[in-house]
C-alpha cells in the first residue's frame, strides 16, 4: 500500500451514482473528508449532474471541491481513452447538451454489447442497465448477478470484473463493441469551451510508452496529465512528471474512488507522490 501524501491533501477523480461510483454524490464527498481529503473533484463520466449536490457537501464539511468530468474519448487504435475537465462551468448549456449526446451514444454502445452477450448465450439482469448513463461496469454487474451465467463462469473461470473484463468487454473481445466519438481533440475542446482544464487520466491504463501520446495530446492543447495514480509505479509517475515539467503542462493525482465495495477503487489518499511535487495549476 502506497504511503499517504503530504499536503496538500489532493484526490481528484471520483465517481458517483449518476455514472458508475455505488454512492451519492454528497456520500462520496462525505468520505472523501472523513479520509482528510482537502481538495475532490466529482469527475463522473460523461455528466455533471451530481457535481451541485456535491458543491454543497463540500461546503458543509469545510473542503473544496472543483466541478469536473470524465470524458470517455477515441485516438487511433485506442477506443477508450478518459479526459477529465477540471474547473468547468457545469451549468453551461453547451457543455450540458454536447454531455447529453455522449450519454446517448454511450446507452446505444452498451445496449449493442448488451445484445451480443445474449448473442453469446448469457442471460443479463436488465436492472443495472437502467441508469442514465450505464458503462461497461454496469454491464459486467448485469452479467455477473444472474444466477443463469453462474455454471458457465465457474467453468471459465470468471469470478469477477477483473476477469470477466479481457475474456468479453475490451477491444478485441466477442462481447466488446466500440466507440467512434468524442476524438481526444474533440474532448479537449468540449473541455475548454466551458472554461476548464483538459487532463488526460490514468494514461497507462491505455499505453505502455505514453511520452508519445502525451506529447500528440500537448499538441491538440491538453493542460496536464494525471501522473499520480493508484495503479501507476515510481517509474512511471516519475516519467509523466518528469514530461510534464519540461512541458509546462499540470501534474494531478487521484484514487479514481468508485465506492467502499468496488474490488480496486476504494478509498481515498491510496497512492503515492513518490517523493515529487505535483503542480495542480489554477486548481491549488
Amino acid at each position: 500500500m502506497p504511503p499517504e501524501q503530504t499536503a496538500p491533501t489532493f484526490d481528484l477523480q471520483s465517481h458517483s451514482t449518476h455514472s458508475d461510483g455505488s454512492l451519492a454524490p454528497a456520500e462520496v464527498v462525505a468520505r472523501a473528508a472523513a479520509a482528510g481529503v482537502e481538495l475532490l473533484a466529482l469527475s463522473d463520466h460523461d455528466t455533471v449532474a451530481g457535481v451541485p449536490e456535491a458543491l454543497e457537501a463540500a461546503n458543509a464539511h469545510g473542503i473544496a471541491l472543483t466541478p469536473a468530468v470524465e470524458l470517455s474519448s477515441v485516438h487511433g487504435d485506442h477506443e477508450d481513452l478518459h479526459i477529465l475537465g477540471y474547473a468547468l462551468d457545469h451549468t453551461d448549456a453547451r457543455l450540458l447538451a454536447t454531455l447529453e449526446d455522449f450519454r446517448a451514444d454511450r446507452s446505444r454502445r452498451i445496449l449493442a454489447m448488451a445484445d451480443r452477450l445474449r448473442e453469446l448465450g448469457f442471460a443479463l439482469d436488465d436492472a443495472p442497465l437502467r441508469r442514465p448513463a450505464p458503462g461497461r461496469p454496469h454491464l459486467a454487474d448485469a452479467l455477473l448477478a444472474h444466477p443463469a451465467n453462474a455454471e458457465r463462469l465457474r467453468a471459465e473461470g470468471i469470478g469477477g470484473r477483473d476477469e470477466l473484463f479481457p475474456a468479453y468487454l475490451v477491444p478485441g473481445a466477442p462481447g466488446y463493441v466500440g466507440r467512434t466519438r468524442p476524438t481526444v481533440p474533440d474532448a479537449i475542446a468540449v473541455i475548454h469551451a466551458a472554461g476548464g482544464l483538459a487532463v488526460w487520466a490514468h494514461p497507462y491504463w491505455d499505453v505502455d510508452e505514453a511520452g508519445a501520446t502525451l506529447a500528440e495530446f500537448a499538441g491538440h492543447g491538453i493542460d496536464g496529465v494525471e501522473a499520480f495514480y493508484v495503479t501507476h509505479t515510481a517509474e512511471q509517475t516519475r516519467h509523466l512528471h518528469g514530461w510534464a515539467r519540461e512541458h509546462g503542462l499540470i501534474t494531478t493525482g487521484s484514487t479514481d474512488f468508485h465506492g467502499p465495495e468496488n474490488e480496486r477503487f476504494n478509498r481515498f489518499r491510496g497512492f503515492s507522490l513518490y517523493g515529487l511535487e505535483p503542480d495542480l495549476g489554477p486548481l491549488r
